[in-house]
């Protein structure tokens, strides 16, 4: 019987045989190359500069329906309540012993609602939305945080103009293989420095 650094040892092993020394001949037989335009209709990313932002507007008068309808049930009927994550609230809490992260408190990007609930809201179908939606959406996520009003107009001009209360809450990550320009976001070259 082999142990169990044995048998993880023989595994490697056999995929360095079987993919050859630099790992780049495919060993299943499984999968192909993706098309340009099949990378295209993937790459979705919203960057903080909102350059990538689709056609489109919306208000927050417009977002309160298509939230009561689309998020309350996961996120409250107030953005508060949950039982998913809590999407408003918890400004000024980020330095206190409980910080509470949330849109208005945490989130240094108002392009960066716009992105995630383009392409994984709502839960049970992700991607379902049309950009006015995404856009009500968002300015309505924006009103409930105190940071824009009822009607003001969030499209792909006035969005990346939006300066969200902890913008200066971040600073650059140190680390060379994740990377520090202008357009990073929490996950691609800054930290939090709460």
């Amino acid at each position: 019987m082999c142990s169990g650094l044995a048998a993880t040892t023989l595994l490697g092993m056999i995929v360095i045989v079987a993919t050859g020394a630099g790992g780049t001949k495919p060993w299943l037989g499984l999968g192909r190359t993706p098309t340009q335009a099949e990378i295209a209709a993937e790459d979705t990313a919203i960057s903080p500069d909102g350059k990538e932002l689709p056609p489109g507007q919306g208000t927050a008068k417009q977002g309160a329906a298509l939230y009561a309808q689309k998020c309350a049930f996961c996120h409250g009927p107030t953005g508060k309540e949950g039982p998913d994550a809590i999407l408003v609230g918890g400004q000024g809490s980020l330095t206190t012993a409980n910080p509470v992260e949330t849109i208005g408190s945490f989130w240094p990007y108002a392009t960066t609602i716009y992105d995630y609930v383009w392409r994984a809201m709502p839960f049970y179908a992700p991607g379902s939305l049309a950009p006015d939606e995404v856009y009500s959406l968002t300015a309505y996520l924006l009103y409930l945080n105190g940071i824009i009003g009822e009607n003001d107009a969030i499209n792909a001009q006035t969005l990346p103009r939006i300066r969200m209360p902890n913008r200066d809450g971040f600073r650059p990550d140190p680390r060379p293989d994740v990377g520090t320009g202008v357009n990073s976001t929490p996950s691609q070259g800054i930290y939090k420095t709460h």
